[in-house]
């Protein structure tokens, strides 16, 4: 192709051949020189812009402008082209480096005719102007000739660019419209000017908001919805994870635990005989009933009998239940009767009777979630810790109230309260399991926290729990808030029943990526004597002078770190990731039905305005956080701490560590009605130990249950006192 080069300044005209490849060539038989400078340079040091010709490279820098003028000669069309950079640096916030080639293609026997358009070029004067971006190419000009036949309509045009790094090719035909800027255009620009300053990015200028309005429309939206088709047809995170896997694990704690495949040593109750009295017998541990079965001084079938009596009779003032798996229970009762009947033992949970919360599914039953929502929903699933527990022999007696998508004690049917303070409710997401425990409507339940739902309820409550090393227990067939903060959790009335529990339930789940074998010592062996734990201030002083008594070294502490952020990050964190598992539920409009609105339906409109980027700051500065606490254990085995002090909930759930919540005492309620209550306010303490560690902190907890007895008090549900009045349904 021919190509002249034309400068305006002094009305100079070079001309040659430009090809494709860099190869300098005359199509005419007789040699000719391109040209070889552009006058003018670019604005800014660190700004350049090149122009090949196929000889050199021409760049410019350093100044405020350049103009470098080629005249592309074929039949058919003439066209001058200034460049301007300044029109492209207004697309860009890094360096351009942008090539422009213009190819037309020369008919034979258009020698006359192109020697003719010459002419006219340098007769006649006009101006084009060439306008550059990443994103369009547009070609306006005040005189545009299109002369002689249409054979020669073929132009292509090529920019190569590199914006941030990523190079991009864009080819079109020209020549070409110059974009006209609607009204919607300029309005999504202005408004999406004044949005950013809600995401803190309200600093780019008016044309680079222009770019990122048309960018996120063209690529991003596009993106999201493909992306949602794919993963976000259903809510509740259940299906497709995130492989984005949080690992708890501090590395050096795996090389001092035993094989994980062993199961623990489980204290012995030969002694045990049953009790006359049914109420008796249901606020029996877990070790206690389980030798009244393996002794066959009681049935499995019996032990369900009384334990779906006493759901019934007090579940209409708790309102902790929201499913009695009643033919279940006696299905699965009576199978494990008839293997003890045949000499096979399963171990100490075989034949026992127990709850779920109404997260984790069972093919056949409603999973609720505890929304009005999902309260018809029937999952055909078992999930992972259901089959680890049938595997185990335990029955399951019923499905327990979760808050509404696991958030608080609120849910479809009501509000579950506190078996100790039936005026008060029990707080937490996993209300109903703690609620049934503590008033011996089940041995023990399977809770789940992400951010306090095991923890809050159990010290509201008055019972023992586990909130277990994240990756404990495997999360298959579980309403999911968070891939890197769910974890459950076994809820119990002493710590040795906690024990038991986590060992049947731990374990690696193949479909759950963040589950895996934690290497736990047999907490019932643990030497306490040679242990040293700190306490904080907030720390129950009774249960640091039992365990100092016991032989534990015990020694003041402060938790110390310089992250400031700590409950931002854990609501960063949470809310985003809840948000993805439950995007449909908010764009059907969903949330409006929500059963407490200052909750969930808030909290996941402003995570919608959380930015990716920041999402990823949240993690590293969590991943901060995680080294600096670790540091924390360097001279000690574990600490003693207040169990709802909110930022170390957090703090426990961001950095994945165990902790187990033990009663302490009780205290009188602050609402004392005339003629006196037997209402109490629990008191209770956390046993905070490192990832992999738990079997420390059940070792301690145990240590503090063997000389008290604050796990063995019974809540007055029957007798909340003569200033009281409680309606019961008659038996």
């Amino acid at each position: 192709m021919l190509v002249l080069g034309f400068k305006p300044k002094d009305g100079m005209l070079k001309y040659g051949v430009f090809l494709p490849d860099g190869r300098s060539e005359d199509t005419m038989n007789s040699p000719k020189t391109i040209y070889r400078k552009a006058t003018g340079t670019l604005g800014g040091a660190s700004d350049t812009i090149d122009l090949h010709d196929g000889q050199q490279t021409l760049r410019g820098e350093e100044s405020k402008e350049l103009w470098a003028t080629t005249v592309v000669v074929d039949v058919g069309l003439i066209v001058q082209l200034p460049l301007h950079y300044s029109e492209c640096k207004a697309k860009h916030t890094t360096t351009l480096s942008l090539t422009t080639t213009y190819q037309a293609r020369m008919p034979r026997g258009s020698l006359f005719a192109t020697l003719f358009l010459l002419l006219l070029l340098l007769l006649s004067p006009f101006e084009a102007q060439f306008q550059a971006s990443p994103r369009n190419m547009a070609c306006s000009s005040k005189i545009f000739w299109s002369l002689l036949s249409n054979r020669a309509q073929s132009y292509s045009y090529t920019q190569n660019c590199r914006y941030h790094k990523i190079w991009k090719e864009k080819k079109m035909v020209i020549p070409v419209q110059q974009e006209v800027e609607t009204e919607e255009m300029i309005s999504d620009a202005t408004a999406l000017k004044k949005a950013l300053k809600f995401f803190d990015a309200n600093f780019f200028n008016e044309s680079k908001v222009k770019e990122m309005a048309k960018g996120s429309e063209e690529f991003n939206v596009p993106a999201f919805r493909e992306n949602r088709k794919l993963v976000a047809s259903e809510d509740g995170g259940l299906h497709n994870p995130s492989v984005l896997v949080f690992n708890s694990s501090w590395g050096e704690n795996i090389n001092r635990a035993l094989d994980a495949s062993g199961n623990f040593n489980y204290p012995s109750n030969e002694k045990v005989q049953r009790p006359s009295n049914e109420e008796d017998i249901a606020f029996m541990t877990i070790t206690e009933l389980g030798e009244l079965i393996k002794t066959k001084q009681i049935t499995s079938h019996k032990l369900t009998d009384i334990f779906l009596k006493r759901l019934k009779r007090y579940n209409p003032v708790l309102e902790a239940v929201v499913t009695l798996t009643e033919e279940l229970a006696y299905q699965q009762a009576k199978q494990a009767d008839d293997l003890l009947a045949e000499g096979h033992y399963l171990g100490p949970l075989h034949g026992i009777p127990y709850g779920l919360k109404d997260i984790i599914a069972v093919p056949h039953y409603h999973t609720t979630w505890g929304s009005t929502t999902f309260k018809d929903q029937v999952l055909d699933t078992e999930a992972w810790v259901y089959k680890k527990l049938k595997a185990a022999g335990a029955v399951l007696v019923a499905k327990l109230v979760s808050g509404s998508l696991a958030y608080d004690d609120i849910w479809f049917g009501g509000r579950t309260r506190n078996p100790w303070n039936i005026l008060e409710f029990s707080t937490g997401s996993s209300a109903g399991p703690a609620s049934s425990t503590s008033a011996g409507l089940v041995p023990f339940a399977i809770g789940s926290e992400t951010a306090g739902s095991l923890t809050y309820p159990a010290a509201r409550c008055g019972i023992t729990c586990l909130r277990p090393t994240f990756g404990t227990v495997g999360r298959t067939g579980v309403m999911s808030i968070s891939e890197s903060l769910d974890k459950l959790g076994p809820m119990c009335r002493s710590a040795s029943d906690c024990a038991i529990l986590i060992d049947t339930v731990r374990g690696k789940d193949e479909n759950d990526l963040s589950s895996r074998d934690v290497r736990l010592q047999d907490p019932f062996l643990v030497d306490i004597s040679k242990l040293t734990v700190g306490y904080l201030e907030s720390a129950e002083m009774e249960v640091v002078n039992v365990l100092s008594r016991k032989g534990v070294k015990m020694v003041p502490f402060n938790l110390s770190y310089t992250v400031g952020s700590v409950q931002s990050i854990l609501n960063i964190t949470m809310d985003v990731d809840m948000l993805a598992h439950f995007d449909r539920w908010q764009r059907e409009g969903h949330d409006d039905q929500y059963e407490a609105q200052d909750q969930w339906p808030v909290e996941l409109r402003r995570a919608r305005l959380i930015p990716a980027v920041d999402y990823i700051q949240a993690q590293r500065a969590r991943g901060k956080l995680i080294r600096e606490v670790r540091d924390n254990f360097k001279e000690i085995d574990a600490f003693i701490g207040n169990a709802t002090d909110w930022e170390l909930v957090c703090l426990g759930n961001l950095v994945g560590i165990p902790v187990v919540v033990v009663p302490t005492g009780f205290k009188p309620v602050e609402d004392v009605p005339k003629g006196g209550t037997n209402r109490r306010t629990t008191e209770t303490t956390g046993i905070y130990a490192p990832p992999d560690q738990d079997h420390i902190a059940l070792a301690l907890a145990m240590a503090y249950q063997s000389v008290t007895d604050h796990h063995k008090q019974r809540p007055p549900i029957d007798n909340v006192g003569p200033g009281d009045k409680v309606p019961f349904p008659s038996d």
